[in-house]
């Protein structure tokens, strides 16, 4: 067997851990949302989009709620306690690292005015770009599946330090897709790619990630990169420590 997988007709990738530093996510993009969430919201909060992201979270601060959890209180009004509501709500998930659609959708649009202003380059470990047109080459199919949303996504490879890679890639898929532990987000996945799920194979750091893919029929390969979590040796996975070679 290749160390991709013989068989392989598309590529399927993580980003955070995986295409991507795990630091900067956690020492940059997410402090880029903290600092300017207040006033992002209070410039957009007035919008269609905007209100139904906010509809979204109050939604989500519900089911919260009624699972026992104790998020900071929601105020449905006036604009200004609502919108400071809205932002303790988004920052206590932040906290927990809660994989909310609405979350990931409005931290999506401020990473887009810090793109786009040049506050924020995308960082890719330097074995991404070769291994994209590599496998461009080799005319697999590229994909990217990440809880960050698609917009996040397509912003990160657009704006990265080794330029627009957003050409080698031919899908993106997030959460509205499905969880990613749920082995039926795979296969959704499968169809969108128009490819058979047993011949794309799933390159993720998250062992829960990789179970839910492997259930679905995916062939799978845990990447291991500095500073993601340690793994014990026993684990039955086939391990990577970059694309070199794939």
């Amino acid at each position: 067997m290749s160390p991709l997988s013989d068989g392989a007709k598309a590529v399927l990738l993580d980003v955070e851990g995986t295409t991507t530093p795990l630091a900067f996510v956690t020492k940059v993009l997410f402090p880029y949302v903290r600092e300017h969430l207040r006033a992002h919201l209070e410039q957009h909060a007035a919008s269609d989009d905007y209100a139904s992201i906010l509809e979204r979270l109050g939604r989500e601060h519900l089911a919260s709620s009624q699972r026992g959890e104790t998020p900071p209180a929601w105020v449905d009004g006036p604009t200004h306690a609502r919108l400071a509501s809205a932002v303790a709500f988004v920052e206590w998930l932040m906290d927990r690292d809660v994989k909310s659609t609405p979350l990931k959708e409005l931290q999506g649009r401020i990473w887009e005015d810090g793109y786009r202003r040049g506050a924020l380059v995308g960082q890719v470990f330097p074995d991404v770009p070769p291994a994209l047109r590599r496998w461009n080459d080799q005319s697999l199919t590229l994909g990217i599946f990440s809880s960050g949303s698609v917009l996040a996504q397509r912003l990160l490879f657009q704006h990265s330090s080794a330029g627009d890679l957003t050409r080698l890639l031919h899908a993106f898929f997030d959460t509205n897709i499905g969880a990613k532990i749920d082995p039926d987000s795979y296969r959704r996945i499968a169809q969108g790619l128009g490819r058979p799920v047993n011949t794309i194979v799933f390159l993720s750091d998250a062992p829960r990630e990789l179970d839910a893919a492997r259930e679905a029929g995916m062939p799978i390969r845990l990447v291991i990169r500095p500073g993601n979590a340690a793994f014990a040796a026993d684990h039955d996975y086939v391990a990577i420590h970059g694309f070199d070679g794939l």
